[in-house]
């Protein structure tokens, strides 16, 4: 059974967030909100917990197209490779945002993900999920809890997010109701003109 932890995005406290990256470090599952809906990750090292994502999206770990959250740019260099400025200033811009960037890989990238020649980057302008990974030290890899519902793509109530989730996962974040809309997603890897790859709730001005 998950635990269910209330923290405030004004003012998240820190004894909660120390809580919930212990978790995180012993390999466990944690459902968190961002600037746009909630998302499920675990600690990027873990294999374990990577592993266990895997299952419950009913997906192969090497197959899985999920993005790492930073807390700024300065991670960048540890998982992208060198990126032109063109491109840099169009992250700078849309960053900490509700947006995802796919970047080209390095060599860096945790072994999962080896084979991989792009990475999704997220740096949300949420500060409950900005908290856990400057606590943790490294990105959380994320993916968003969607919904089988027809009519509601994205469960936006805490509440319910627990009645579904609450024997999956470990934690389970209360940081208010969440969006319904999904981050932008633009594919930037090529060092060519960005491509939309989904349009979400970041403005396409950016770029």
């Amino acid at each position: 059974m998950a635990e269910f932890i209330k923290i405030y995005e004004e003012n998240p406290n820190p004894k909660e967030i120390k809580k919930v990256v212990e978790v995180l470090r012993k390999g466990g599952l944690v459902i968190y909100p961002t600037d746009t809906v909630y998302g499920l990750g675990c600690d990027i090292t873990n294999t374990k917990a990577l592993e266990k994502i895997a299952r419950i999206k009913g997906i192969k770990l090497a197959k899985a197209n999920w993005s790492f959250i930073c807390t700024d740019l300065s991670n960048l260099s540890d998982y992208v490779r060198q990126i032109d400025t063109a491109t840099f200033k169009i992250l700078k811009r849309a960053l900490p945002g509700p947006y995802t960037f796919i970047l080209p890989g390095n060599n860096n990238l945790p072994k999962e993900f080896k084979k991989k020649k792009t990475v999704g980057i997220r740096v949300p302008d949420n500060s409950i999920i900005k908290a856990l990974v400057q606590e943790l030290g490294n990105p959380i890899v994320s993916t968003s809890i969607r919904d089988e519902d027809d009519v509601l793509e994205y469960t936006t109530d805490p509440e319910l997010i627990y009645e579904k989730w609450n024997n999956l996962v470990d934690v389970v974040i209360d940081g208010g109701y969440g969006g319904n809309v999904g981050s932008t997603i633009i594919d930037v890897s090529t060092g060519g003109l960005p491509e939309v790859v989904r349009e979400g709730k970041g403005s396409l001005d950016i770029i």
